[in-house]
């Protein structure tokens, strides 16, 4: 009788979605002991006033009765717990869900979270409302859509990295370090970068994969999240840029070329759309029908940016005007991350030079096969790699041990150093330098915690030879120290990142 064996990929799968679940129930944990154990900074999180439109799913009642309606809740106890874990931006989210968009300001927070929110609390959830009350159902959906979309993140982050790394090991050791990642907080809260995180890591596995159309809608998907979403358009803008010069330097065939320019603005322009189709729904509510002198100033402006105005106006974003000596501290909080960020791509600048500044035009033909997806045509690439992986397998001695040809072996122990980490190097360079020289900078550490180049380049030095066990001791207590800091600080509505 023979015994089946688990394949390598599922087995470490299922590790990795065990790990993703257990820093879940970890971080809720948290949450619910420092809430216990502590008295919230601010006590105003459960005040919910009335909507300003009649077009709700609750009555337009005085805020009396409202607090009569709370009270004739089966369970009243549970729902104002539930109401009193929507903290700081988690507001928002719920408030929109509930109310939609009623001030100018509020159009900073992309519509896809609301909405997923507003569905699952009128439709699964929607049996608990007698229970514990409506607002508490919405932020129980919010609990809900992003601890689930957290652990399909940590899935598709493993295949993404086996794809790249073509190392099993060092992709689960990623994988699980992004389980348990600094901005842990966040991805258990109700905020925005856990579908940020799902879309932008689903959208690139599937480019990588070849499934060109899911990463489009993928990455829409993202920038329906998250402002920096339509970033991922850069992704097919490299590739474009390397088809585009493989069709008329290599093939001789302009006519091609175009073909491929074209096509990849055409995937550009649909990853634009949904946070382009918001902006327009924002300039329809605030601007149209109302007289010049009453009209926001953006309104006016000969290209209105919404989004812009907003996070200049309200929250003072913009190109160093955080660089105060107040904000110090600010710097110090995000310092880890923009660190660990900057060491993974001057190392890896340093290592590939040949690669990092042509910006993969002088890559090796090892590392170029390595990523074909990126640089060359994808179905032309996939049928030689084909080939080239059916001569290998004929290739056997007698004792039934592959003879791989030396370029297939170069290409396949690349890992993090591989020609198919340079997008998202580049990715993760123009994030790190938005995040430094624009933003609030503390912000920096869920900004960047996404991004799967950090996890890769900790995977990696925490398995070179001599000081690897040091790294990982240091990224670990990095982990450890912001999870345990964050859960506290975030949850008592103190300020975190």
């Amino acid at each position: 009788m023979t015994q089946t064996k688990t394949s390598p990929k599922l087995h470490h799968e299922t590790t990795v979605i065990k790990s993703a679940i257990i820093s879940r129930l970890i971080v809720l944990t948290l949450i619910l002991l420092w809430r216990t154990l502590l008295s919230p900074y601010d006590t105003s999180a459960p005040i919910n006033p009335n909507c300003l439109s009649n077009n709700t799913s609750q009555p337009n009642v005085d805020l009396q009765q409202q607090q009569q309606q709370q009270q004739h809740v089966l369970l009243p106890s549970l729902g104002s717990a539930i109401e009193s874990s929507i903290v700081w931006d988690s507001v928002y989210f719920v408030r929109i869900a509930q109310c939609g968009y009623e001030y100018e300001q509020t159009y900073a927070f992309l519509p896809l979270l609301p909405l997923c929110i507003s569905l699952l609390s009128r439709t699964v959830l929607a049996p608990l409302v007698p229970v514990i009350g409506q607002r508490a159902v919405l932020g129980l959906s919010g609990f809900v859509i992003n601890n689930i979309a957290f652990v399909i993140v940590a899935v598709y982050l493993y295949r993404l990295s086996v794809v790249i790394l073509k190392d099993h090991d060092a992709a689960l050791r990623a994988s699980i370090l992004f389980c348990f990642n600094p901005a842990s907080i966040f991805y258990s809260s109700i905020y925005s970068e856990t579908l940020y995180a799902l879309f932008s890591v689903g959208g690139l596995y599937h480019l990588i994969s070849g499934k060109d159309v899911i990463a489009v809608l993928w990455f829409a998907l993202s920038g329906f999240s998250r402002s920096n979403g339509i970033i991922n358009a850069g992704y097919f803008c490299f590739q474009t840029m390397h088809q585009a010069y493989d069709a008329i330097f290599l093939r001789k065939r302009a006519f091609l070329a175009l073909q491929v320019v074209v096509g990849g603005a055409l995937r550009c322009i649909c990853i634009f759309v949904p946070f382009v189709a918001f902006q327009a729904y924002g300039y329809n509510n605030i601007c149209l029908g109302h007289l010049p002198n009453n009209m926001s100033p953006w309104c006016k402006a000969r290209v209105p940016l919404l989004y812009n105005y907003i996070q200049s106006h309200y929250w003072g974003v913009g190109f160093l005007r955080y660089f105060q000596v107040k904000q110090l501290p600010n710097f110090l909080l995000a310092s880890p991350i923009l660190s660990l960020a900057l060491c993974s791509i001057v190392h890896y600048a340093k290592l590939k030079p040949e690669i990092f500044f042509s910006l993969g035009f002088c890559a090796p033909p090892e590392h170029k096969d390595s990523a074909a997806v990126f640089f060359s045509f994808a179905e032309n690439s996939s049928n030689s790699r084909e080939n080239r992986n059916l001569k290998a397998r004929k290739q056997v001695t007698k004792d039934g041990a592959s003879l791989l040809p030396e370029e297939y072996k170069l290409s396949a122990k690349q890992g993090y150093l591989s020609a198919a980490v340079l997008p998202c190097i580049l990715h993760l360079g123009f994030m790190a330098a938005t995040a430094f020289f624009v933003m609030h900078v503390q912000v920096a550490t869920r900004f960047l915690s996404f991004s799967p180049p950090l996890y890769w380049f900790a995977s990696y030095i925490m398995k070179s030879p001599g000081t690897g066990k040091r790294w990982g001791y240091i990224v670990w207590a990095y982990s450890a120290a912001y999870i345990l800091l964050g859960s506290l600080l975030f949850s008592n509505f103190y300020p975190f990142t």
